[in-house]
């Protein structure tokens, strides 16, 4: 199981990007929201599409998530 948090900030498309705790892309405290412990990548942007509908994993550290 590894933390996962969403970035704040929107990306230039709109959406939210979601990294794993490690990642060298995860944003400065004041700019992510914890979404818990995961297994996966796919239950962590699960969760972060009740926030913000436009979510999406790190290129680099949630990759099997990452669509756009």
């Amino acid at each position: 199981m590894a933390s996962y948090y969403m970035n704040l900030n929107a990306q230039q498309e709109g959406d939210r990007e979601v990294h794993r705790e490690g990642c060298s892309w995860l944003p400065q405290v004041r700019s992510k929201r914890y979404l818990g412990e995961h297994s996966a990548c796919h239950s962590a942007v699960a969760v972060a599409k009740q926030y913000y509908s436009l979510a999406d994993g790190c290129y680099y550290c949630s990759r099997p998530c990452h669509t756009r």
